[in-house]
């Protein structure tokens, strides 16, 4: 059984921290894993959409256009520091804070039309893992990878989450978790601009 090349790239590229893995970590530590799974399907389906439509040509038009992708890339930082900001302030603790919630579907497919990394990821995977398929089909190929694998990413991180919230039994502890995932969220909001 031969694995396509591009799977394992996927994979390499999806598993690796970023604003993704970062923020389901986070949301199944303070909210558990049922209440994180629209999150985690948001994620999967905004991943695939945006990286079906790197596929066909969005993502040499960002390269393309240097002001396109100098607003993507300051629509991306606002967004990623604003959540770190809600991250920080949080006491982490599900329910301390009433308008504390974890992202929605919806929340969710839209933060990957301003995450780096996918576009990144979708570009890098679309120059070297390409196929001679037609546009819609490789669209499809790269689209349908990109979701998949990126379910099970979503899934592991978001559950590991849930099991790290079973160290996190005082309130420092939480602090310090928060803390620790705010910084590293801004920090990917940061490394946008040394993409």
């Amino acid at each position: 059984m031969i694995i396509d090349p591009l799977y394992l790239f996927v994979f390499a590229g999806l598993f690796t921290p970023g604003p993704n893995v970062i923020l389901l970590t986070a949301s199944g530590a303070r909210f558990g894993l049922r209440p994180t799974i629209p999150h985690v399907l948001g994620v999967a389906a905004g991943v695939g959409i945006t990286s079906g439509l790197t596929a066909i040509g969005i993502g040499a038009l960002l390269l393309a256009v240097p002001t396109l992708k100098l607003a993507l890339q300051v629509l991306a930082v606002a967004w990623i520091l604003w959540m770190a900001w809600k991250l920080f302030r949080s006491t982490g603790v599900a329910g301390a804070d009433t308008n504390d919630r974890p992202f929605t579907f919806i929340e969710a497919v839209l933060f990957q039309w301003v995450n780096p990394k996918i576009w990144i990821v979708g570009l890098a995977a679309v120059s070297g893992y390409g196929s001679d398929l037609p546009a819609h089909l490789e669209a499809l190929r790269i689209g349908s990878a990109f979701s998949g694998i990126n379910l099970a990413v979503c899934t592991f991180w978001a559950f590991a989450g849930t099991l790290l919230a079973y160290l996190l039994t005082t309130p420092r502890a939480w602090r310090v978790f928060t803390t620790g995932m705010a910084l590293a969220l801004a920090g990917s909001g940061i490394m946008v601009f040394f993409a």
